[in-house]
Parts: structure tokens; sequence; C-alpha cells
């Protein structure tokens, strides 16, 4: 019997899903690298939304108080060799910028405080001095006027470094990074795996709920510790981007959809989640990078963090002290009819949990890009302020659509790893690696992926049993048991 069919078709991204400043530098970058566009245009999206981050939100309502903040979590998928890593890279070089802005910065303001502080002490020194002698000769005005000289010298406030990302860091420490930049921060991860496998371990599960409650980007978090004590922190906003290879993001998805690990929602956050196909063919483009367009980018990223919720026209701060805009009449009418009939779809019950689960995410997906679309044009120059607009919110409309697709693909990877395995090793059967009479050892010895251990190959081997493409023969020699594969003759003739 044939096995099931491998993944579903994710859509290609369009160009022209794009905001326009952001397209010609996509575009070069992703020609130069003969990689899929959606790599760089999903973490370019990422890197966008932790720069607003909370400093303006969005009401997708007409009136009600609901609010949005534009924070999003994004991973890219792919094999090693199809340079999930370097896309990122480019897109992260207009933050790096930004990055070593701020320790300049930083820096100088340090140097100055320090100058502050040694001239605040060595005043205060002198004023002592003075103060005791005014109270040797009885002088009380004298006295009265340096105890007011004492007081108009403040100490100076400690300046702060402004954090735009961490690669690396415990909640513990991002909560310290958050207390000082409570507009939010990005976690960029170059292999996701590695941090989903750290979330899994015993003893990290206040980790795991740091994560989830920073996911909303509007609330505050509060930790206690007998051994650190408590912490409030009031803004609790983080944007996350990553890359994952398809084996161990498959393997993941199949324990959360079974009920093991994982199964709490985190991965459904991963709305600007990508899993395109490779290119099929490959060109050599050998140019130099657009100049232009990548400067264009790079001032829209730093107007962004210099964005004033002011000039947008944004509303005044609601509970969560957020300022926030709204959608235009016509973008409200998309937004409304988009999301009647996502709510229709979430109810009917004919999508698969997993997938229903992270569809319902979407409802704060299209206003959040909506809103980073337009502020994107906005602080280009070539949009407007003010509320969002109908160009933007179609766009958003289109990303949901476009990212809906690489979400079934994602689930539909969750299947029994052991499925994965049966496809490779009958794949190798027919081009003739693996022969008639030959042992499960000799097959994982070759270390082929998908095939690498003795557990990979049993369980590929189980499955080709129960379709009818092979039989198990067991026997010993000389002490040890081994086990050899009869194939279907069908499958001796191809081999």
């Amino acid at each position: 019997m044939p096995l099931p069919e491998g993944l579903p078709p994710a859509a290609p991204l369009d160009p022209t899903m794009l905001p326009e400043p952001l397209r010609g530098w996509i575009v070069d970058v992703s020609e130069r690298m003969q990689i899929p566009p959606d790599f760089a245009a999903a973490g370019a999206v990422v890197v966008a939304g932790s720069l607003i981050g909370r400093k303006l939100g969005i009401h997708p309502k007409r009136q009600d108080d609901w609010l949005v903040v534009p924070n999003l979590w994004g991973a890219v998928v792919g094999r090693p060799s199809l340079l999930k890593s370097p896309a990122l890279a480019e897109v992260m070089k207009p933050l790096a910028r930004l990055v070593a802005e701020a320790y300049e910065e930083y820096q100088e303001a340090r140097l100055a405080y320090e100058t502050d502080v040694m001239v605040a002490e060595a005043t205060k020194a002198a004023l002592k001095v003075e103060l005791k002698k005014a109270a040797k000769n009885g002088d009380r005005s004298k006295l009265e006027e340096i105890v007011r000289s004492s007081q108009d010298n403040d100490v100076p406030k400690e300046p702060l470094l402004r954090r735009y990302k961490s690669e690396d860091a415990t909640a513990e420490k991002l909560s310290e990074i958050l207390l000082e930049n409570p507009q939010g921060i990005l976690v960029h991860r170059d292999e996701l795996s590695g941090w989903l496998r750290n979330l899994d371990k015993q003893g990290r599960e206040g980790d795991r709920s740091f994560y989830l409650e920073a996911w909303n980007g509007t609330g505050g978090f509060d930790v206690d510790r007998i051994g650190r004590g408590s912490q409030h922190i009031p803004a609790l906003c983080l944007s996350i981007l990553g890359s994952i290879q398809p084996g161990p993001l498959s393997s993941y998805v199949y324990q959360a959809t079974q009920g093991e690990k994982g199964d709490d929602g985190l991965l459904q956050r991963f709305q600007l989640l990508v899993w395109p196909d490779p290119q099929p063919t490959w060109r050599n483009v050998d140019r130099w990078p657009d100049v232009e367009a990548k400067n264009r980018v790079d001032d829209v990223f730093k107007r962004l963090d210099a964005l004033n919720p002011e000039d947008v026209g944004a509303s005044g701060e609601d509970e969560e002290g957020i300022p926030a805009v709204r959608f235009s009449g016509d973008a409200q009418d998309i937004f409304d009819q988009w999301r009647d009939e996502l709510e229709i779809r979430l109810r009917s019950t004919e999508l698969p949990p997993a997938l229903e689960s992270h569809l319902a995410k979407y409802r704060s997906l299209m206003p959040s890009l909506a809103l980073i679309f337009q502020l994107i044009e906005f602080v280009d120059g070539s949009g407007d302020g003010g509320a969002v607009g109908l160009r933007t919110a179609l766009q958003a409309a289109a990303w949901c659509e476009y990212l809906e697709t690489h979400a079934a693909r994602l689930y539909s990877s969750a299947e029994n790893p052991a499925m994965e395995g049966a496809r490779a090793l009958l794949d190798r059967i027919r081009k003739g690696d693996v022969s008639d009479g030959d042992s499960t050892r000799s097959i994982y010895r070759k270390h082929r992926t998908k095939l690498s251990t003795p557990d990979e190959v049993k369980g590929a081997c189980s499955v080709l049993e129960e379709f009818g493409w092979l039989r198990f023969e067991a026997f010993k020699t000389s002490g040890r048991s081994t086990t050899r594969l009869h194939l279907h003759p069908t499958l001796k003739k191809q081999a």
C-alpha cells in the first residue's frame, strides 16, 4: 500500500505583500543569496515589530478597549543548507547598527555621569566643611544657606543602556533588562531547537510561563523567590526570532500535539513561522548590494526606534499605559469581515485542534501586521499617520492567508517520526542503497538522515512492514541477534 503523502504545499511569498520601503532590500538580499524571500521578509517584520513594541498599539474594534501590541514571534524553517542563518543575519544588520549607536551613547553618558558624581561628592564634602565652620561660629543664617545648597546638590541619575536584543539570557536576566527597557526587546536565537529544549528541562517551568506571558506584550509579571525576593515587571513585552530545522521541529510538534511536552500554546505563538520550499534552480548572482535600498531600510528602522506616538496621531494612554490608534472606516470593515470568517471557521470543528489553536492567535496577528506596515510607510514618508488604512489592512489579511498555509505544513509534520523514516528508507531501497537480506544494523551504521539510530531504523521498518513493503526475519549468529529485511518482490525488481 502507498505511504501517506508528505507535507502539504505552502504558498510562496508575493513581494507585493511587503511594505514598499522594505521590498527592494528583501528582494535584493534574496536574489543575491538565492534563497526564498520568505526568510528575510519574516525576519524583517519581526524586527520592525520589536522596535515598535509597547510604544504604540492598535485597538482592532471601533469602540472596544481591546488592545494589541505588535510584538511578534517568528521562525524560519529549512534544511541546514538553505542559508536560514545568513538570511537572518542580514536582517539583523540594521538592528546591530542601532545597538552599536546605543552602546556609544551609553559610554559617553557614562563618562559624563562619573564626572558629575565626582563633582557632587566633592561639593558635598566642601559643604560639610563649611557647615562645621558655621556651626562653630553660631551663624544660623549661614547654616540654613549651606543646608539649602546641599539640598540643591542632587546626585546625578545613572544612565541606562538602551537594549534592543538578547541572544542568550535567563528569564531572570530578561526581567532585569525589561525593567530598564519597558518598550520591549527582541530575543534572537540562531537555533530555536536549543531554546525549546531548555524550556522543557525540569525546573524551568517558570521560564515557560514567563515567555507565554511575554507574548501578549500588554501586561506585567510578578516574580517571587525565597532566595531572590520579589520583583514586579510592569511591562513584559518580548519579540522572538530564530531558525530551526525540519527534523527537530517535527519531533517537537509531534510531542506537543500528543499532549506531551510543549502542549501549552507556546508553539502557536510563533505566528510568523515560514517553511518555504527551497528554490528548485540555482544561478550564481555576484553583484554589489543595492545600497540605496539598504540605506532606506536603515533609516526606516532608526525612525521606528525614535517614533513618537503623538506624531502618528495616537490617542492617549489607556489603563495599560500604551498609546494606540484604530482602523480607518474602510479598513475597519475589512477587519470585521476578515474576523467574521475566521471566527466561523474556528467554531466549525473542522480544523485539527493544533491548527485551530494556532489560527485563533491570528485575531491579534492581522491588526499587528497592519499597524507595522502602516508605521513602516509612515516613518519612510511614503504613508500617512493616524488611523491604519485600507491598503495595509488588505496586506495584513493577505499575510494571514499566506501564513496559514505554512502553519498547515507545520502541523502536518507532527506525524509519528517513524513515518518520515519509512519514506526515507523506501527511497533508499528504490535507489539500490538497501538490498534484500540487509541487516538493520547495516542501515543505521551509515548514519543517513532519519535513519541514523537503531530506534529510527526499527520504527521505519515497522511502518514499511505494516504497509506491506517488507518483512522482518530475526536469527542469531554467534550468539548475537540479527534482524534482516526481506523486500517485496516489486522492490527487488526496482532495486
